[in-house]
């Protein structure tokens, strides 16, 4: 399969697409059929910056954790030391949808841990500790969350808080598409993101706490992927963005509130088929 072939398939779903004069017009026709996703919205953009596939993109829905990889954009583009270490404190509770945490009051870690939890396995704490302890506290960061966002072009996108516990954090998925692609300009964020397991020492009187990452696709070899973030909430269902090469081809992907656990991984399969195979 070419990438000539993938990318006459993804203009199927545009509305009039003006085809190139290397793409045959029969064989365009007959791949048009679209992949039978359960997301409510979706988008495949190449390197290019062609979209492929597009499903109400530009609808505004909350994103749930996904807006860990904004905290994290925001956290290094501070400068503030990665080894200084950050303590979990009482300020760090979830009060709004009461999910637990290993990492109890008193838990210190360092700044790069804390990215490396917070984007890996969607740690709450960690992202709402990373928040707290920037210079003039968690008002400042969501105001640089916010100011970040404009400066990426993200018009249709709103931050509240570093976890992406409210449901004001919103956005849609073609912006969604343009901080993947800015978050891979970060080292630590895509080694965070395709790190399947890390074990962190918050207490020195105790033993290691192990984390897994939250996209099971990542232990799946027949992917490549570069980087990834899930999310969910009930308010914004399943979620999951990644950059993946499909064909060798580098592609972004964003999927919002599927529902079901398994949903974004299965929504993720069958957009790769339908790109390689053209089903």
């Amino acid at each position: 399969m070419t990438f000539l072939r993938v990318l006459a398939l993804g203009m199927a779903v545009s509305a009039a697409p003006l085809l190139p004069s290397y793409v045959n017009a029969a064989t365009f026709d007959k791949l048009a059929g679209q992949p039978d996703l359960r997301s409510a919205s979706a988008i495949v953009i190449d390197s290019q910056g062609r979209e492929l596939y597009g499903k109400d993109a530009d609808t505004v829905r909350p994103i749930a954790s996904i807006t860990k990889l904004m905290t994290a954009m925001v956290i290094l583009d501070s400068g503030l030391d990665l080894e200084g270490g950050v303590t979990v404190t009482k300020d760090d509770r979830d009060l709004i949808k009461l999910t637990g945490s290993r990492l109890g009051y008193g838990a210190t870690l360092s700044r790069r841990e804390m990215i490396l939890l917070a984007v890996m396995s969607s740690e709450n704490r960690a992202a709402s500790a990373l928040g707290r302890t920037y210079p003039g506290g968690l008002e400042s960061f969501v105001a640089a969350m916010n100011a970040k966002a404009a400066m990426l072009g993200m018009e249709h996108s709103h931050f509240a808080d570093p976890a992406g516990l409210r449901v004001e954090n919103t956005s849609t998925a073609r912006d969604l598409m343009k901080m993947v692609n800015a978050a891979q300009g970060y080292p630590l964020i895509r080694e965070a993101s395709r790190s399947t397991r890390l074990e962190v020492r918050p207490w020195k009187d105790r033993g290691p706490l192990v984390y897994g990452n939250t996209n099971r696709l990542l232990k799946n070899e027949s992917w490549d992927i570069q980087l990834s973030k899930t999310g969910y909430l009930n308010e914004a269902g399943r979620c999951l963005v990644m950059l993946a090469n499909i064909e060798g081809e580098p592609l972004t992907i964003v999927l919002l509130d599927s529902f079901g656990k398994l949903t974004p991984f299965g929504d993720s399969n069958r957009l790769r088929q339908w790109l390689v195979a053209g089903n």
